[in-house]
């Protein structure tokens, strides 16, 4: 047991991405369907309020609300915020506004891009109207984006309004929203020290100086008493699955054959256990108390998955605290 040196703590960009699919109910459906046909439609609440986006429950009472209007392509921007430096897939790659746009005829606003020379040139009460894609999918980026409009407007409050069934061609019933997140991640000190040993291929956790609890991975403190983590101490390399999970559903990019395992593993020393996939033995053979050992990747730097050491199974009572 030492108390190392403080090492350089590693930093490296991170992607964490992933599609959603979704069903849409009547309202969406309706609502996203209409986009792809250049309407664009809100509900009204049982206080005669037009909810643009729609939504399908009352905000104030809760009540399913279904009655569908159909809104203007024109409105007025409400609030907005400038953004110079576009990000990847967003709506447009030149500098634009974010703004929020109450549509004639609705009562709330709409959150889209607008498309503007400068910051200069956007204002709270100026009015815009849709710019309609090129190629319409029933997507919320069927408005390309907004953009100034000096013309009439189409009119506003009620008149503006007006009741429409909901009914087209090919109703869009599903969609897939992709999700993504670009970051940098910098796991502090305690946890650069654990990434570096695991090159070593040793698995080095930290302990609490008061209660004695070994934390792997560490966190730099005891979450429980408060102080800082400072002992290094070496666990494993072997564990005990305290539970697990039989995963059936691929995830995309992940070449492993369905069904397989995840489990927590409280290896040998350590005071909690970590996540980890059980290999080299058949999925429904995998058990509580099961003892495993650290298969490592072909470069060495980090356990692949873990599989059966042949010893005789834990006792219950040997890691009932660590489940």
């Amino acid at each position: 047991m030492t108390a190392a040196p403080s090492p350089e703590v590693l930093r490296a960009p991170l992607v964490v991405e992933f599609p959603f699919t979704r069903s849409l109910g009547p309202v969406q459906s309706a609502f996203l369907t209409g986009l792809r046909e250049r309407t664009v439609l809100g509900v009204r609440t049982g206080e005669g309020k037009v909810l643009v986006p729609p939504v399908e429950y009352d905000p104030v009472t809760a009540e399913e609300i279904r009655d569908l209007v159909e809104v203007a392509a024109t409105g007025t921007v409400t609030t907005w915020a400038w953004n110079p430096a576009p990000r990847r897939d967003q709506p447009l790659q030149t500098p634009f506004a974010w703004v929020l746009v109450k549509l004639d005829g609705a009562d709330t606003a709409l959150l889209h891009a607008l498309d503007a020379a400068g910051p200069e040139s956007v204002h709270t009460g100026l009015r815009v109207r849709i710019r309609w894609a090129g190629d319409r999918t029933g997507a919320i980026t069927d408005i390309a984006c907004f953009e100034p409009y000096e013309g009439e407007g189409e009119g506003e409050g009620e008149a503006a309004a007006a009741p429409h069934e909901g009914r087209f061609g090919d109703m869009v019933t599903g969609i897939v929203a992709p999700a993504r997140l670009d970051y940098t991640y910098g796991p502090g000190r305690a946890q650069t020290r654990y990434i570096n040993a695991l090159a070593g291929q040793k698995t080095v956790g930290e302990r609490c100086p008061s209660c004695r609890k070994v934390y792997v991975p560490p966190r730099g403190a005891c979450p429980t008493c408060g102080v800082a983590t400072t002992d290094q101490v070496e666990v494993g390399p072997a564990g005990t699955v305290t539970t697990f999970c039989i995963v059936n559903v691929k995830a995309k990019n992940l070449d492993i054959e369905l069904p397989y395992v995840y489990a927590h593993i409280a290896l040998d020393g350590a005071g909690l256990a970590l996540h980890g996939r059980i290999g080299g033995i058949p999925y429904d053979e995998v058990r509580m108390g099961l003892r495993v050992e650290p298969v490592w990747s072909e470069d060495g730097r980090y356990p692949d998955h873990y599989r059966p050491t042949g010893e005789p199974d834990a006792e219950y009572d040997d890691y009932k605290e660590l489940i």
